[in-house]
């Protein structure tokens, strides 16, 4: 266990930055590309973050600076509160990175391959944990195998393991789940949520956007280079007002009841209506009284409320329609 002064020591935040930017140089007579523009982003110590964008949003550029792997333009940024620039080979110590490309050597075996990794970030023969993290990942049975003979999951699996070989306090995962089907999918997400649940701070990116709903606890969208939204899961899901009421009636029905009429309400089918409204507008007590009044009786109901992709589609929307104003 931890002694207070050791926990008191931990950085508030696990990821920092302030005014990041980068700018690609590009062409004789081609226009530069400007992929992150000043971007200011706290990821707090010991969560689970999830980092969303569309593709060419800037997301893979942020990580590679934290990673050491692009240089920025300008701004600055900590990792585990190590300045990346002042103290560039620590910063790399403190943060793990597994790429989205599937990029192994075919002819290493998983063994060989965590072995090599811990030689390069200088961990002691004594302290690697080969076996211990293949096995977390469940590739023990397959240590001594040709990481060719692999398959698309396992190799998944064999690059999270190798982005924890120096033990790293954050694990940045972009696009862990790409390719893999649905029972891995879960197998991963159950090993991620372990890792968090001991202490390590995930940053996730990634397309499926009920994978970040579910497991994320913080969301970020990045757009065009710019932090469009930074927010609790909850609140972000919540900033969209509209909910959808289904109600199931005793009866037939050949149009909108009269005393409905005063409602957003759509006639699906002959015994169904769905009610479109807005939460800060319109309470659900409203609407099954108008109900009673038409001399109805609902015989079921459920309702629908927006969910992460509503949320993304409409802020990404917003944005490049700001951005095409702006041009």
């Amino acid at each position: 266990m931890a002694t207070a002064k050791a926990r008191a020591s931990l950085p508030t935040n696990a990821i920092e930055a302030q005014g990041l930017d980068k700018t690609y140089k590009s062409q004789p007579g081609q226009p530069e590309k400007h992929a992150l523009k000043t971007i200011d982003l706290a990821v707090p110590r010991g969560s689970l973050f999830g980092l969303l964008g569309p593709n060419g949003a800037g997301k893979s550029t942020f990580i590679n600076i934290l990673a050491g792997l692009v240089i920025k333009t300008g701004g600055k940024a900590w990792v585990w509160d190590i300045d990346i620039d002042a103290q560039p080979r620590s910063a790399r110590a403190a943060i793990g990175v597994v790429p989205q490309e599937l990029s192994l050597d075919a002819f290493f075996t998983p063994r060989e391959i965590m072995e090599v990794q811990a030689g390069l970030y200088g961990v002691a023969p004594r302290k690697r944990r080969t076996m211990e993290i293949l096995e977390a990942v469940g590739l023990v049975d397959k240590a001594d195998s040709y990481a060719r003979s692999l398959s698309g999951g396992m190799r998944r699996r064999l690059l999270v393991a190798k982005a924890m070989v120096h033990n790293p306090p954050v694990l940045v995962l972009d696009e862990p789940t790409a390719g893999v089907d649905i029972e891995l999918r879960q197998q991963l997400w159950s090993y991620i949520r372990e890792l968090n649940r001991r202490g390590t701070t995930i940053v996730l990116t990634t397309h499926y956007l009920e994978e970040a709903e579910e497991l994320c606890d913080s969301i970020a969208i990045i757009n065009r280079g710019r932090l469009i939204a930074c927010e609790p899961t909850r609140d972000l899901v919540g900033r969209l007002d509209n909910k959808a009421l289904q109600l199931t009636m005793d009866r037939d029905m050949t149009a909108v009841p009269a005393a409905l009429e005063g409602f957003s309400v759509d006639l699906q089918e002959p015994r169904q209506l769905v009610v479109r409204y807005r939460k800060n507008e319109t309470g659900i007590g409203q609407i099954l009284a108008a109900v009673q009044a038409s001399g109805l009786a609902v015989v079921d109901l459920s309702t629908e409320e927006p969910d992460l992709e509503d949320i993304f589609l409409e802020l990404t929307r917003g944005d490049n329609s700001h951005a095409a104003e702006s041009r």
